[in-house]
């Protein structure tokens, strides 16, 4: 990776897999054990919120003071991934178009360092990517044990980046990939051009009102079109 002149940054969920519904049924058993229950405030959106920031809006009904919440955190943790090794099925997740093919290439390339952005935390990361063997193509990321708030996660993996390359990255060398306005946005914020997929759960029009340079249906699409990308791909 010492020749690394080019970073892509990826999301994991609605981006490189689904987990589908399972997934929430997971998460919300450990609030319980750990909380003792949760709300979901109306219109509530996932998408693109790290774990720790769900869990402080979940709960933040049962009036518990904020610094017990933080406390806990690493409770819910615990309870989390022992529930996801255990549940998580992947005949219920999807990988989604295109995903397998993409990464295969670019990690081939000496010229291209591949890294998470995600706000899974790193432990739910691991068992998500796990299912489909996926965690062989990312040495480094940032992750929701980072940060609560999505965009303080560029520069972490910007640095973990720099770490593992040897040499920083300046933003015009920089994609951060991913299917969530939140994704556009932390990318924006620091001068990098995102990439949108509308596998997740956000329209095509609002991830191009946030402000994403590319918009495609799938990683399958993307690969065709952008120069980086299309320069590894034979066909998919």
């Amino acid at each position: 990776m010492s020749a690394a002149e080019h970073l892509v940054l990826f999301d994991v969920d609605g981006t490189l897999l689904r987990c589908g519904p399972q997934i929430g049924g997971i998460f919300v058993s450990a609030l319980v054990e750990v909380f003792g229950g949760y709300l979901r405030p109306d219109g509530y959106n996932f998408a693109g919120r790290t774990d720790p920031q769900i869990v402080l809006d979940l709960v933040a009904a049962l009036a518990l003071p904020r610094e017990d919440v933080l406390r806990r955190l690493p409770d819910m943790q615990r309870a989390y991934f022992h529930r996801l090794e255990r549940e998580l099925d992947r005949d219920r997740m999807e990988l989604l178009p295109g995903v397998v093919p993409l990464l295969e290439r670019l990690a081939a390339r000496e010229d291209v360092a591949l890294g998470l952005l995600t706000g899974n935390w790193h432990g739910s990361a691991d068992i998500k990517l796990g299912r489909f063997d996926l965690g062989r193509f990312f040495p480094f990321g940032a992750f929701g044990d980072d940060a609560r708030v999505r965009r303080e996660l560029v520069p972490i993996a910007l640095e973990r980046a720099a770490a593992a390359a040897g040499r920083p990255f300046t933003p015009a060398e920089v994609l951060i990939v991913g299917d969530s306005e939140l994704d556009v946005d932390c990318a924006r914020a620091a001068g990098i051009r995102p990439v949108a997929v509308t596998t997740g759960f956000t329209s095509a029009a609002r991830l191009r009102a946030a402000g994403a340079d590319w918009v495609f249906p799938d990683l399958e699409h993307a690969a065709r079109e952008i120069e980086l990308f299309r320069e590894v791909v034979d066909h998919l």
